[in-house]
Parts: structure tokens; sequence; C-alpha cells
């Protein structure tokens, strides 16, 4: 697909960094001769330098021929008249970054007179992903699928738990009354296993399950881990996130604590959330933490601007106890050392971004085929898991699993058939009209008969 970006930022690089590679053909659009040259050195794309609201750098851009119009400066104002432009000059489909609060709660009214497709918050949501983790402190990530009814969990194995040193196929009994699946893991030394199994847990390692909600709870009371919903939280920075998380921590009944060093933004967040106490301060001055009595919260949320003070005072937060640290951190080269010092819970809103607009980008692919309804990376972005919905047009169906053959790295993880989760076996079919849900290592899945090595049943061959 022919892609435009406009905006050449953490958020632009990261989409068109993904979209190279998935061999489409990217053009970034930038004011910024040091950022294009960036781009222009690192990425396989081509580089338009201009405003990308005016026509000029637009056409020289090809946006007439484009399939898909990304519009994410840091500017909200700038990314409207960009996606209004592009549509007039014959773009298939716009997609603006909208961060403002204010035109976030409008925008639903606006979107088809400003020629926008689809509006992306990821401030907004950032905050719904932290008021998951919050909700289910055992969890260092939480993603979503089938509106709901299945979630998919990571979690860091410690010392003590029970999956340490034993192969699953000998844990069965344990875990087979439970609705889940250990569907991928992350090795401290970064390589990541889909398990069988053989597969034997080690400490350190970042396992992810999927399953039922309630299934998932069962095996944290399993493991000694689970614990209530966090109440009182404290968020250091008083940024949109904050203000997005305030909102929904309200909602569900949590108190929440703001630290921000602006005098005029503590008056205006004191304003728009009546409920939530506000302080003005440095949130990364250890004194004033400590005279906040940081230790007695449940939940310390670090989203600060700065990545780096971000991962430092999480790390104190841990050191003093808290039972749920979450920070902020968008530099993939930060992630990993954070992890080795203990800190599991770190959310990239320009990765949230990413996945979301990949998922759109791929269903617009694959339009005559199955249908892609949620997209994510995990495991640092060296997997996916993906939410299909079976059609007519899927091979093999009503074939036992056990008869498929699957490209290797890929894994069924949950069918949903008629409102109920089905965890696979080898005989379990895939039906039309199931949901899906797939665990892929190292392919970029655009539709779920990608995952068979051909579309011819081989009776020989096993899962």
């Amino acid at each position: 697909m022919k892609i435009i970006i406009v905006g050449n930022g953490k958020v632009g690089f990261t989409l068109a960094e993904h979209l190279s590679q998935e061999e489409h053909d990217v053009t970034v659009i930038d004011t910024n001769d040091e950022a294009l040259r960036h781009a222009s050195d690192a990425l396989d794309v081509m580089c338009v330098k201009g405003n990308g609201a005016a026509i000029s750098p637009l056409e020289e851009a090809g946006v007439s021929n484009a399939d898909v119009v990304i519009a994410a400066t840091n500017l909200d104002e700038i990314n409207m008249v960009c996606c209004l432009t592009a549509k007039r000059l014959g773009a298939k489909f716009t997609i603006a970054r909208v961060r403002n609060v204010e035109y976030a709660m409008e925008f639903s009214h606006l979107k088809d007179e400003l020629g926008v497709d689809l509006a992306i918050n990821p401030e907004n949501a950032t905050a719904v992903e932290i008021s998951r983790l919050l909700r289910f402190p055992p969890a260092a990530n939480i993603e979503t699928f089938c509106r709901g009814r299945v979630e998919l969990i990571g979690f860091r194995v410690r010392e003590g738990d029970f999956l340490v040193g034993a192969p699953l196929s000998a844990q069965s009994r344990k875990l087979q009354s439970l609705s889940m699946l250990l569907c991928a893991a992350e090795r401290e030394s970064g390589e990541v296993v889909i398990p069988d199994g053989s597969f034997v847990p080690q400490v350190g390692d970042h396992l992810y399950l999927v399953g039922d909600p309630v299934g998932l709870t069962s095996f944290f009371r399993l493991l000694g881990r689970h614990t209530p919903k966090s109440r009182d939280v404290l968020v250091v920075g008083g940024g949109r996130i904050a203000h997005y998380l305030a909102v929904i921590l309200d909602r569900i009944g949590m108190h929440v604590k703001i630290i921000e060093r602006s005098m005029e933004r503590c008056r205006h967040l004191s304003e728009v959330l009546p409920h939530a106490m506000i302080l003005c301060g440095d949130g990364t001055d250890q004194e004033l933490l400590e005279q906040e009595n940081v230790s007695a919260t449940d939940a310390f949320v670090a989203l600060t601007d700065r990545d780096e003070d971000n991962l430092i005072i999480s790390l104190y937060a841990m050191q003093q106890g808290i039972p749920k640290v979450v920070a902020k951190c968008n530099r993939q080269n930060y992630v990993g050392i954070a992890h080795a010092a203990g800190l599991d819970s770190i959310i990239s809103p320009k990765m949230i971004t990413a996945s979301h607009i990949l998922q759109v980008v791929r269903g617009m692919q694959n339009s005559k085929g199955s249908v892609m309804n949620a997209l994510y990376k995990i495991a640092d972005g060296r997997a996916e898991a993906m939410e299909f919905m079976v059609n007519e047009t899927t091979h093999n169906l009503n074939i036992p699993l056990r008869d498929l053959r699957l490209k290797k790295g890929i894994l069924i993880a949950v069918l949903l058939r008629n409102g109920k989760i089905i965890i696979p076996d080898g005989s379990s079919v895939i039906s039309s009209g199931d949901i899906v849900i797939l665990i892929s290592r190292n392919h970029g899945i655009l539709d779920i008969n990608d995952i068979f090595e051909d579309s011819l049943l081989d009776m020989g061959a096993a899962q």
C-alpha cells in the first residue's frame, strides 16, 4: 500500500519503521531536516520536506494515489487540516492524531466535515491501558479481546512460583481446569518462545497468558499473587494522560492524587478534576514523596515528560514497597534495562498508537478476507497477538487442529464460538463465525489463512 506519514516525531518514526518493515511504500513529510535525515538513514522510506497541511508537499508525496495518509504531528490543528487537504486531493483513507482533551470530546461530530476517517488519541488509549493494570495489579500488561471477554496478561516468573523448573505438561492438573493458556514467553536473553508441553518456565521469564478473566484471576490466586484493585493512586506528572486517567479512575471508585510542577497546569487540573487531589511540586523530589507518604499508597504511576525521570522515580517507588508501579517510557532501548531492574509495567504511548494503526492498515490490505478486530505487539514488539473473525474465505474449516500444517511460531490460542470461550486442543476445529485469537512470532499476519503452510490438508502433519 502507498502510505504517507506527516510528522516524523516518536509516533511518526515508529509507524514508518513498522510499515516499511511490512514492505509498504512509505513517504514521510516533515519540516525538520534532522528528523528527515534520521528517517532516510535508518529506514527504507522516501522523505519530503514541507508542511503536511499544505498542497505542494502532499502532491510531491503522491497524495492522489495514497491508500492511507496518517497525520501525526504535535499539533492537532495541523493534523486535521492535513487530513482535510489530503482527502480533497484524492487520498482514500485518512488518520489523524488528536490529543487535545476538548477536541477529543467533540471530535465524533466533526470527523466527516474534516475529512478524517479515523481519529487516534494516544493519551486516552494509554490512560485506558494503565487503568486496566490498576484494576488487576498482578499483571505487568493487559490486552483485551472480544470486547473484554478474553484477556491477555503478561507477568514475570519469580523465585518460589510453582511453575518454575517443571515442564508445562507436568503441571497440567493444576492448569487444565482453568479457562486459560500460556501462549508466549520472553526469556531474559530476549528470546521469544511459543511454548508447548515441554517448555520449562524459569525465574525471570516474562510469560503471557490468554483466556477468560475468571480463569486468569484463579491462576494468580493459585500463584499466590492475587491482590484487589488499587484504591489510592499517586500520579507524578499532570499532562493529558494524567487527566484522562483521573477521569477513568474516578468513574471506577479510585482516589487519585496528582503531583505536577506547573502552577498553571495545577489550577487547570483542579478545575476539571474536582474529585482528584492536585499538588504543585516536583514529583521527582524524594523529600516531597516522603512527605506525601508515598509508601502508603496502593499504586504509583510516573507520567512526566522525561522517560529517565519516570524510570528512576518508579524504581524508588518499588523500593518503598508500593504494590503496583507503572511507568511511561517511549524509548524502547530503556525498556530492557527497566525490566532487568524489576520494573515490569512500562507503557509506551507511541507503541499503543502504532499497534492500532497497523491493525487498521492490515485490515484494509485484506478487505476481502477474514476481519482483523485487534492487534497487539507483545514481548517488546517481537511477537503479536491478533483477533480474527472467521468467514467463508477461511481455509481448512472444520478440520481438527492436529491435522493442520501451521507455520512455525504460530499458536491458535483461543476460539470464541457462540459466546463460549474454548481453549483449543488437537481435536478442536475452526468454524465459520468463530472469533480466533492467534499468537505469532516473526510473521506479519494479514489474514487467518496466512497461518497455514499451505491451503491443503496434510493428514500426516502434526501441529
